[in-house]
């Protein structure tokens, strides 16, 4: 049996007020504390944006009007929870202490999603590997995997194996760009010998000859497939719900893409771990290799391989990175924040893929089905803002709009 969960702590005004001078970004609903401190550099919006809000109650920025949180986010928000406000007083602690004291109850149909995270008696046993354990969860797998949380994952028991599960996101540059560069000057040298031919496993009489002239073609042919498997793998394969019978299948989308929904801030799993990338990379070397001639597939396969690197960097920026606001990247990132917080179920572009093919395929929703609202652009207005209202829609995770409103313009 669990141990007991200690009793909340209790802070006073003057004591939050000493951590927030010393530099720490705590923030209240009510009497509920959070230290947000580790999470300001996550946070989709910008470090600035929790900054000023520091010492605030941000039961409004939750609630709206004019912007709603999923219920993702207040989870999410739960799992830096501290402690209580002693006393309670109106408006921030930065103000001077107020004697009268209020009590805000809670909303009953909100007391779920507010309800703290208890690694005790969570679904998994969070002091042991995960990845033997969630082939049990069954039905609740699903429900289970996307609800997000902000701690590290340990998959397997052994040490090896799991070292090379995880990396740093230098690893994927340092690896695979010489190996890119190497291969694309191998094949462009092959190329301008004059000697390849296309088709000419079925005909010599109408084969295509290859000249180095096709290099560039091919090598941007090359990043384009890529774009098209990544998003082929990740919508029908990454997001496919596994049968909640198969304790293998469950495993194996646990392993593939439920830890990075489950734990989406482990940032030792955010990119491809070169071992278990090499099997897959080999494969599709090889492949192209046996459907056409070796310089050909080998240029297609460098273009991929640039392709995939910088999906791969682009992907931890967009978890990392702080983006200015109103630029490309600042819009990308609130899209997979969307994916992250609000359609988990649904696949999306990643990325370089989506910067390629993103005019053309969106598979993220802008209205979830059975729902009535729809996600706001990061940069909307709304039509009508009380006063005092904030204008971001990115506070402590993914906002959506209380009313239902026009489908975003692309």
């Amino acid at each position: 049996m669990a141990p007991a969960r200690p009793p909340a702590a209790s802070f006073s005004p003057a004591e939050v007020q000493r951590r927030l001078a010393a530099g720490a970004c705590w923030v209240r609903c009510g009497a509920r504390l959070y230290d947000l401190t580790d999470f300001v550099r996550h946070h989709p919006g910008g470090e600035q944006l929790l900054r000023a809000r520091a010492g605030q109650d941000v039961s409004a920025d939750l609630d709206g009007p004019p912007h709603r949180h999923s219920a993702n986010a207040r989870r999410w928000l739960e799992q830096y929870y501290v402690g209580d406000l002693q006393g309670d007083p109106q408006g921030s602690v930065e103000n001077e202490p107020v004697a009268s004291v209020s009590t805000q109850k809670a909303d009953p149909a909100m007391e779920p999603k507010f309800k703290a995270v208890d690694w005790d008696k969570d679904l998994v046993d969070w002091r042991k590997p995960l990845l033997w354990q969630v082939g049990h969860l069954g039905e609740k797998y699903d429900e289970w995997v996307h609800q997000p949380v902000t701690r590290p994952i340990r998959l397997f028991q052994s040490d090896l194996i799991e070292a090379l599960s995880k990396t740093v996101w230098y690893s994927v540059p340092i690896i695979w760009i010489p190996l890119m560069l190497y291969l694309s000057w191998s094949y462009y040298q092959t190329l301008a010998q004059g000697n390849v031919r296309l088709f000419t496993s079925f005909t010599t009489e109408y084969s295509v000859a290859m000249p180095e002239s096709v290099f560039p073609g091919l090598f941007v042919l090359g990043m384009l497939l890529w774009s098209l498997v990544e998003y082929l793998i990740h919508r029908f394969l990454f997001h496919m719900k596994p049968p909640s019978n198969s304790y293998y299948l469950i495993m194996l989308h646990f392993v593939l893409h439920g830890q990075h929904h489950k734990a989406p801030f482990d940032e030792s799993r955010l990119v491809f771990p070169p071992v278990p990338a090499s099997l897959v990379i080999g494969f599709f070397y090889a492949f192209l290799r046996l459907i056409l001639p070796e310089a050909v597939g080998g240029t297609v396969f460098a273009g991929g391989l640039l392709g995939y690197v910088i999906y791969d960097m682009i992907h931890y920026y967009l978890h990392f990175g702080s983006p200015h606001k109103g630029s490309y990247l600042y819009s990308l990132k609130a899209y997979h924040v969307k994916h992250h917080f609000a359609h988990q179920r649904s696949g999306e572009l990643g990325g370089a893929s989506r910067s390629l093919m993103g005019p053309f395929l969106d598979s993220t929703p802008e209205r979830p089905p059975g729902q009535g609202s729809r996600i706001r652009s990061p940069d909307a207005q709304p039509s009508r803002q009380p006063q005092g209202a904030h204008l971001s829609p990115w506070c402590l995770g993914l906002c959506q709009d209380r009313q239902t409103r026009k489908p975003i313009n692309k």
